[in-house]
């Protein structure tokens, strides 16, 4: 008989919505139990009733004091994630976070410590690990089909900046929008990054760089297996939501592209023309988020390690201060100068 495990969600903002959505509707032999956030109005208590939320509170303590729960999907604004994961871990509470765990290394490892005491499981959510096409770059290069990486490329480009008030509070670009790529590169070359050189500049809004941030960046990686990786970003691509990856190695190379709308191109005696790609990410990535929570069930029921784990989500934080503090002196930075 499969294991039915009882959840709470805490934070139904876009993406606790996302999650809470996948559970009702899209994940089996799931209990949703109880949905919390902080701002309680009129249109989230219309969406609760409508996706078939049995409760909606204020309060987190409501889930971590329920015995029956034993799942908590973590979903709040970053700056509460390691309390959390820390009052689910006190309570023998299973956690799903949402990325990143902390921007502050050294809670981060007080809380993973917290966390193996306690002996619950913790999945962090980088979602992009579980879209279709870049899990087959994966295998291929786990496999030995493509023989050593050599090189791993990611392009990872917006379509258009996010609102400064969010930009005046996110931790910058390496930790807002490239935490994802650390960590797909990190996946992809199946080794950890021992040292980084990253540059950027202000090229798309100069409103970006009045509140401290950048909007255009590129980073080079020295992996601990030999490979070399190269990230280019951007908060602005006006042809839609870029996302490619390429690894090159010893016996072939493997490249996941932009998945198109469709199939259709128009041949005409001027050009052949095809549908533009995704703009937003959800359109992207939709898939994925469900993908990532099946996963993380399945570990629980099988009583394995989830990955990403907690360890993944602290090397990903490492990686965005290396390159931040490479930016900021203009040299390439070991991971150990920033791990305190």
């Amino acid at each position: 008989m499969v294991k039915k495990f009882t959840v709470g969600v805490i934070g139904a903002g876009r993406i606790g919505k996302i999650h809470t959505e996948n559970l009702l509707h899209k994940i089996s032999d799931i209990n949703l139990k109880i949905v919390a956030d902080i701002k309680i109005n009129d249109d989230l208590k219309q969406w609760a009733a409508e996706m078939g939320v049995i409760k909606l509170t204020s309060d987190p303590n409501e889930i971590f004091d329920d015995p029956k729960i034993e799942v908590v999907v973590i979903c709040s604004s970053t700056d509460t994630h390691t309390k959390f994961i820390q009052e689910a871990a006190k309570a023998k509470k299973h956690v799903f976070c949402e990325k990143p765990i902390d921007t502050d290394i050294k809670r981060i490892k007080k809380t993973l410590s917290i966390v193996e005491k306690s002996g619950i499981k913790l999945m962090v959510g980088f979602n992009r690990r579980f879209d279709r096409n870049f899990i087959r770059c994966h295998e291929s290069v786990a496999s030995g089909q493509i023989g050593e990486p050599h090189i791993v490329k990611i392009t990872s480009r917006d379509p258009a900046p996010p609102p400064i008030e969010y930009i005046k509070v996110s931790g910058g670009m390496f930790l807002d929008m490239t935490i994802h790529d650390w960590d797909m590169a990190r996946f992809q070359a199946g080794s950890e990054v021992e040292e980084i050189y990253a540059t950027g500049a202000v090229l798309i809004d100069p409103e970006i760089g009045k509140v401290g941030d950048i909007d255009t960046a590129v980073a080079l990686l020295k992996f601990k297996n030999g490979a070399i990786g190269i990230i280019d970003n951007t908060r602005q691509a006006v042809y839609g939501y870029d996302q490619r990856v390429e690894v090159f190695g010893s016996k072939g190379c493997v490249v996941a592209d932009n998945e198109a709308t469709n199939t259709v191109r128009i041949y005409t005696a001027e050009c052949t023309n095809i549908d533009k790609i995704p703009y937003f990410f959800l359109e992207r990535y939709m898939e994925s988020y469900a993908t990532e929570l099946k996963s993380f069930f399945e570990c629980l029921r099988k009583n394995i390690e989830p990955l990403p784990n907690g360890e993944d989500g602290l090397q990903d934080v490492l990686v965005a201060k290396a390159a931040q503090k490479s930016y900021e002196d203009n040299r390439p930075v070991k991971i150990s100068e920033v791990d305190i």
